[in-house]
Parts: structure tokens; sequence; C-alpha cells
């Protein structure tokens, strides 16, 4: 009886693919050559290009497979795969902590709400957020960006200590926005729980 293959079985042989292949796994008659510092040897019969990387204590790995001929590397796999796991990791980790926060203020804010507005805004920073700031115009407003710019740079000079203008002031349609990043030696340790209880 036939095995009929699944749709697991397809992806988990699209998974394996993904793996280059490297060394005796390379069924092709040549290749063009990399150096293990990147330089280009050119194009040789893949048992010389073999011969090679036993020589040098290194792999062949191709890393162009789709090229005419394919494009091999001689590097430590190991090595090569530990390193680009290890980005892919940090990569994720600041992705993960990336939150943006978004205070939406008016043109004409008085100072009562405006004091209000800013000490979130602070609270977000020490907090380790970034914070997206819309300025909404409505009706006449819109002809005056002068006072949107000159509020955003009041806010950006009254936050300073705790954060800087990542983003520069631009205009989206009836909207100003801004974009404030907290400074990365005042997030250190921060413990944003703790801070937040502090500002309640």
């Amino acid at each position: 009886m036939r095995h009929r293959r699944t749709q697991g079985d397809r992806e988990r042989g699209g998974h394996i693919s993904v793996e280059p292949r490297i060394n005796d796994r390379i069924r092709v008659p040549e290749v063009r050559l990399v150096g293990p510092n990147g330089e280009q040897v050119g194009i040789v019969r893949i048992d010389d290009a073999l011969r090679l990387a036993v020589e040098a204590d290194l792999d062949l790995v191709e890393v162009a497979p789709m090229a005419k001929p394919p494009v091999c590397k001689l590097m430590d796999f190991g090595k090569f795969k530990y390193e680009a796991a290890m980005k892919e990791r940090e990569s994720r980790r600041n992705q993960t902590h990336t939150v943006i926060k978004e205070m939406k203020l008016r043109p004409k804010i008085d100072s009562h709400d405006y004091e209000t507005k800013k000490s979130h805004v602070e609270r977000f920073l020490k907090a380790g957020d970034k914070v997206k700031i819309t300025i909404m115009f409505r009706g006449r407003e819109q002809s005056r960006p002068e006072l949107g710019l000159r509020l955003l740079a009041r806010l950006a000079d009254d936050v300073e200590e705790l954060g800087f203008v990542e983003a520069t002031p631009k205009q989206d349609g009836r909207n100003m926005i801004m974009v404030l990043a907290p400074h990365r030696r005042k997030v250190e340790g921060a413990r944003p729980k703790q801070v937040e209880a502090a500002e309640a």
C-alpha cells in the first residue's frame, strides 16, 4: 500500500530544504568558490573544492544554489550556524521589548492638560517604551502647522532628560506626528512595574 504524503509531511520536507547543502551533499560537477575571508577563488571542480575544505579544516557550504554554477564558500559551518542563531535570538529579543505608546494632543491645549499628558509621556519613557505623539488639527487649525511644531518642540525639550526625538515631526493628513524614544542608559535596570506604581 502506497503511503500518501500528508500536509504535515510536505511541511516537514519544506523545513529540511531550508538548511544549505554542505560538503559531500553538494552534487554538482563544479562550483564558484569563495575563500574563508570572502576572496574569490573562481570556478573549480567539486572534488578540488572539497579537497581545499579538508586541507583548511573547514566546511564547503553552498550559499547560492540557484547560481550557475552554484556559489560555495569555505567556512566553519558549526560556528556560522551558532552565530546566526545568536543574531536571530538578539533580534527577536529587541523586537519583543519595543512597545510604542500613543499620546494625542490638541494644538491649543491648556496648561493643566499639557502637564497631565507630559507626565504620561515621562512615565512611558521611564518604562522603556517609545511614544508616538499625535497633534490633532481641526478646522482652521490645519492652516497653522506652526502651532503643532511649537508644541512638539516644547514637549521634546521638557522630556529631554528621559528621551529624544527619534522621528521628527511630519504632517499626516489632519495630524502631525513625532516619535520619542527613551535614552538607552536611562532604561537599563529599570523595572517598569515599579516605575508605574511610583508615578500612579
